[in-house]
C-alpha cells in the first residue's frame, strides 16, 4: 500500500467538502420546494372576468380557491379577501365591500335582474335576528357596510 502524503489528504478533504456542500444544497432545495409562492397569473382578468371567476368558484362551493384567486389578482389581505368572499356567499355583490373600491369597474357589473328590489339592510337584519341567527346578522352588516365587529354587533342589538 502506497504512503498517503499531505497532498493526497488535502485532495480527499476537498472532495469530501464538495460532496457535503452538494448534499446540503439538494436537501435545502427540496425543503424550499414545498414553500414556493403562488404563481402570478400571466394575464389579470378584467373586473367582469374577476367577478365571474370568483362567483363561479363560490357557487361551486370552492370558497378557499375563490379567496386565493381574489388575493392573487388584487393583492388584498387574507382577512379582506375572506370577508369579501363571505359576503359573496351571503348573496352580496363582489364590489360591495369597501376594500374592492379600487378594483371596481368603471361601468356597473351586469348582474341578473330579479325584477324587484330586495328589502333594505335593517329589514334583513331584523329577519335574521328574529330567526335566532344574530351572528349571521352581524356578518351581513359587516359585509355590506364595512363596519367593525363591535359596531355591527351594536347595530344588530339596536334593531
Amino acid at each position: 500500500m502506497p504512503n498517503i502524503g499531505p497532498a493526497e489528504l488535502l485532495i480527499v478533504a476537498i472532495l469530501f467538502a464538495v460532496i457535503l456542500v452538494v448534499v446540503i444544497g439538494v436537501v435545502m432545495a427540496a425543503r424550499k420546494g414545498g414553500q414556493t409562492p403562488m404563481p402570478v397569473p400571466m394575464q389579470t382578468p378584467t373586473p367582469q372576468g374577476l367577478h365571474e371567476l370568483v362567483t363561479g368558484l363560490v357557487r361551486a362551493g370552492r370558497r378557499i380557491e375563490a379567496i386565493k384567486e381574489l388575493r392573487g389578482h388584487t393583492g388584498l389581505s387574507l382577512r379582506d379577501a375572506k370577508m369579501i368572499i363571505d359576503g359573496v356567499v351571503a348573496g352580496h355583490d363582489l364590489w360591495s365591500h369597501p376594500a374592492m373600491i379600487r378594483f371596481k369597474p368603471a361601468q356597473p357589473t351586469a348582474l341578473p335582474h330579479t325584477g324587484a328590489a330586495g328589502p333594505d339592510l335593517a329589514t334583513r337584519v331584523r329577519e335574521l335576528k328574529a330567526a335566532g341567527r344574530a351572528e349571521q346578522a352581524v356578518h351581513l352588516v359587516r359585509g355590506e357596510t364595512g363596519m367593525g365587529e363591535r359596531e355591527a354587533e351594536l347595530f344588530v342589538e339596536a334593531l
